[in-house]
């Protein structure tokens, strides 16, 4: 499937900024199912100086410098995407192995995703609920599923209840709020077991009521899981806000530890004051692509 996605952010500061350095995540990460067929990022104001490289985990990063005085500032990136996700595995190990294999050398960069994060810890609350889907023995592909499906249907998706800083206890607590916080509990759940777990940030699109056009702007970032399989078979990618494995639908932006990892867009400014922050997200197939399919 081919998408073109367009993401604005827009920033009003009360008073003007003097000095600003950004640090950007909005550039779709390539990947042996994901090919970024074209891309750009512009900025209002450009900045003196722009650097583009990888961060600890592989994610495209952008830095943005900025050095005259400005009131606003705005960044949009576009890019079209090619994605084809791989089909899950038939048949996985039992959970249990891939907990002991996350112990060993076998693991490789997968361990770091074992341990704690700020946003993501591993705390009881999680790893209990999480435990019901994973009873001795159950292949580990069949566990996570089952754990998915349960945020589903268990948790209620409810926007404006979280922010960018509520702890899993919160969420495990009062068991509502949005992807990000759905993510951040999944991942805190398998960390809470053993397992490499990781934050991955993207989109999702949306599809319009029937007989409706699509709302230009309507679509929105998204988050959801990666889990480690073992060695044999490495990760997959789970979304627990729509209880289903992730394919061709979404588009991968990054994955870190957790959100603070990957937000979208992230710096230091001096001067300023109050700011407004609009966001405005487009996620739209490729025509002939979405013919095919059909």
């Amino acid at each position: 499937m081919k998408y073109k996605v367009t993401h604005i952010s827009s920033y009003s500061y009360g008073s003007p900024v003097d000095l600003a350095a950004h640090m950007l995540h909005l550039r779709p990460r390539p990947m042996p199912w994901q090919k970024i067929l074209s891309e750009r990022i512009d900025a209002e104001p450009s900045g003196a100086r722009r650097r583009d490289a990888e961060d600890h985990f592989g994610n495209v990063v952008t830095w943005l410098f900025l050095d005259r005085p400005h009131a606003d500032f705005s960044v949009a990136a576009e890019s079209v995407v090619e994605v084809s996700y791989p089909p899950p595995p038939d048949r996985t190990p039992p959970w249990e192995t891939v907990v002991a294999a996350a112990r060993g050398v076998e693991a490789g960069g997968a361990a770091e995703f074992r341990f704690d994060s700020a946003l993501a810890p591993a705390i009881p609350e999680s790893r209990d609920y999480a435990s019901i889907s994973f009873p001795p023995g159950r292949p580990i592909l069949e566990s996570l599923t089952d754990l998915n499906r349960r945020i589903f249907q268990e948790f209620k998706f409810r926007a404006g209840v979280t922010t960018v800083s509520t702890p899993v206890s919160r969420t495990m607590q009062t068991r509502e709020g949005v992807c990000q916080d759905f993510s951040h509990a999944m991942v805190s759940a398998l960390r809470g077991l053993g397992l490499p777990a990781r934050y991955n940030s993207g989109y999702i699109r949306t599809r319009p009521p029937p007989g409706q056009p699509r709302r230009q702007g309507a679509d929105q970032s998204h988050a959801w899981v990666g889990a480690w399989l073992g060695p044999e078979h490495g990760w997959i990618d789970l979304d627990p806000t729509n209880g289903i494995l992730v394919h061709d639908e979404h588009v991968l932006l990054g994955w870190g530890r957790d959100y603070a990892d990957v937000s979208p867009v992230q710096g230091v400014i001096l001067g300023g004051g109050s700011h407004h922050l609009a966001v405005s997200v487009d996620l739209e197939p490729d025509p002939e692509t979405e013919i095919a399919k059909d």
